[in-house]
């Protein structure tokens, strides 16, 4: 701790105490500094494994773009760490979707699909930008922009449903490889990577977003996806009222159309948010399947939370309607019927602050 604070103080050339652990995650550890004068700033620093190394690589060029989230006050690339901005301890998306104001958690969906259309369309002529400051602040690993884990995941995921013991249609790898490469290079705009409940303050002056560790250039139909699902890789899952998904996506739709008018033709729009879904939900199954065969809470401490299982069947439920991807929807099929048939859950409940 003292070895950060030194190295945080050196960045910003003011001495800085009392740190106070903010949470963080496997790649990276949180804290919240006061400064010399009395204020407060927030110092990330990164592991040097290389998922710590792409995460500060990602997080020091997404916010030198300036085009949202806390301002960059200092980066040492030798520890790794930067320090930024508090943005003060302002509720977060997540924490209105979990509470009791039904009227509070429209707004924040509508703001933060609001803002994440904005983001994209100030974003579209930026992306040389964010090559530069990524080869900048790059540390070796391959940034997130670099890195073809779409198109790696979605190779990979027959053999990693063989691995479990479900046999997959034989058309499912090119099926998938369709899926992944029809539209990657097409529509695309910046994003903090994690765009999740927990990572949008919903502050006095609008939402902030954090967490732009995985920042990159996405297809937009992989944010809209988030609005649809909804949040896409996140713990902070419950259904929707009906109808409340399509309104969320379309304010998000409204803005990107700006930058590209063609996404107004639903010909264009919807079997992109389809592939969308259908990716993220080849990533999230491969990544908890190490973690399928207990049930347990999808988020450590926060509470009300769904199981993964729970999860995960929501997920395989929705996905299994994808009848334009035949292959794909039966092996949805196929996980519902082999896999979770067996799971004695609940199916998922409605979010809170909308009486779930």
């Amino acid at each position: 701790m003292d070895t950060i604070l030194r190295a945080a103080s050196e960045v910003v050339g003011v001495e800085l105490s009392d740190p106070v652990d903010l949470g963080g995650n496997p790649r990276s550890i949180v804290l919240r500094c006061r400064t010399a004068s009395g204020g407060s700033v927030v110092v990330k620093k990164y592991g040097t494994d290389p998922e710590g190394l792409r995460a500060f690589t990602g997080e020091a060029a997404g916010l030198s773009l300036r085009l949202a989230g806390p301002e960059l006050l200092g980066v040492d690339d030798s520890v790794p760490l930067l320090v930024m901005e508090d943005l003060g301890s302002a509720p977060t998306l997540a924490d209105v979707l979990l509470g009791d104001d039904p009227r509070a958690a429209l707004d924040g969906l509508s703001a933060w699909a609001r803002g994440l259309g904005r983001l994209s369309v100030a974003s579209v002529h930026r992306r040389a930008d964010l090559t530069s400051l990524s080869a900048r602040y790059g540390l070796g690993v391959p940034s997130w922009d670099e890195e073809p884990w779409i198109a790696r995941y979605a190779a990979g995921f027959p053999s990693a449903l063989a691995g479990i013991g479900v046999e997959t249609p034989p058309e499912l790898g090119e099926e998938l490889e369709r899926i992944a490469a029809t539209g990657a290079d097409e529509y695309l705009a910046f994003t903090p990577g994690d765009t999740c409940p927990d990572n949008n303050l919903l502050t006095p002056d609008g939402l902030r977003l954090l967490d732009f560790e995985s920042a990159c250039y996405q297809p937009v139909f992989m944010t809209a996806a988030y609005c649809r699902m909804p949040f896409a890789t996140c713990w902070c899952v419950f259904t929707l009222p009906a109808g409340l998904a399509e309104r969320i996506e379309e304010t998000y739709r409204a803005e990107v159309v700006e930058a590209y008018p063609e996404l107004v033709e639903d010909e264009i729009w919807q079997p992109g948010v389809r592939r969308a879904v259908a990716l993220w939900t080849v990533y999230l199954t491969t990544n908890l399947i190490p973690r399928m065969a207990e049930d347990r809470p999808a988020h450590r401490t926060r509470r009300p939370v769904p199981t993964l299982w729970q999860l995960l069947r929501h997920r395989w439920e929705m996905a299994s309607t994808l009848e334009e991807s035949p292959a794909f929807a039966e092996t949805m099929r196929l996980l519902l019927r082999d896999v979770a048939g067996g799971w004695d859950v609940p199916p998922l409940p409605g979010y809170p602050a909308f009486g779930g």
